[in-house]
């Protein structure tokens, strides 16, 4: 029987890198997003420059993973909706009767995250709490009890410099707000508390800051000449992605649990890659 991976926020970026990634190696695949086909519109995501939405999906996600002759199934899900990501949960388990690597990768990209503390309002606060904080936890912990039950398993949280530190600079000068930075940090917390309460039933958890990556939701963020100008200390997203594949099947991962591993270093030293600088 193939492990089961479920990557949720895989329509793009790094998410959907890391479908491929597992693919590769062997995985069968649940993925989830909200954005099931491409040119879905949808409330509180990013658009480009043009304001339509961002290339890519679950289907063309799907499509790419068929390829490489692996098994995969399609759950759309919303962080912003508890039923939803309960459900989604739900469809998996009926579907694989289990999950042996969850990474909680998606996230709530409101433009509205980065505003500046003056003039962030509480209900951009509400949306920061349902999808960084209440969506995983309610997730997590409905996987978490079926690994447990398994006697293993391997959850994957992806955070930020943003909840690691301060910002640079204020928001409004490109710095990032309180909104996502706490956000971010919650998630920071989660790995930890797994490895603690959970890790002598099986359940090995990692943070994971993958630094700058150059996905589509970078590109509209800071545009083209800015990704240019990041380039010397920024990766693509199958960096990360490689790396997640390396902490679910290393022997020898277990011991980077209880900290933050930055992806891009941790690629280099660890040979996980080769150097795409």
């Amino acid at each position: 029987m193939n492990k089961v991976a479920f990557i949720t926020g895989a329509s793009r970026g790094i998410g959907r890198e890391a479908a491929l990634a597992f693919a590769h190696a062997g995985f069968d695949l649940a993925i989830s997003a909200r954005t099931l086909d491409e040119g879905e519109q949808h409330q509180h995501a990013l658009r480009d420059a043009a304001g339509a939405p961002l290339s890519g999906s679950l289907n063309s996600t799907a499509e790419a993973v068929r390829a490489l002759g692996r098994r995969v199934l399609v759950v759309p899900m919303d962080l912003l909706d508890s039923a939803s990501v309960l459900g989604a949960w739900q469809s998996v388990l009926a579907e694989y009767g289990r999950v042996d690597v969850l990474i909680n990768n998606a996230i709530y990209q409101g433009r509205d995250l980065n505003t500046g503390f003056m003039d962030l309002q509480p209900q951009t606060l509400e949306r920061m709490f349902q999808g960084y904080i209440l969506a995983p936890f309610l997730l997590t912990q409905a996987v978490a009890a079926q690994m447990v039950e398994q006697g293993s398993g391997v959850v994957i949280n992806v955070t930020s410099g943003a909840g690691e530190s301060d910002p640079p600079v204020a928001a409004s000068k490109g710095g990032w707000g309180y909104a996502y930075g706490a956000g971010k940090a919650a998630v920071s917390r989660l790995s930890g508390i797994l490895t603690t309460e959970l890790g002598d039933a099986g359940v090995c958890a990692y943070t994971l800051n993958p630094g700058v990556v150059t996905t589509e939701a970078l590109k509209v963020t800071i545009g083209e000449k800015g990704v240019i100008a990041l380039r010397a200390g920024s990766c693509p997203p199958y960096v990360p992605a490689a790396v997640m594949v390396w902490l679910a099947t290393a022997q020898e991962a277990p011991r980077y649990q209880r900290r933050t591993l930055a992806a891009q270093p941790f690629a280099l030293e660890h040979g996980i890659v080769a150097d795409w600088r």
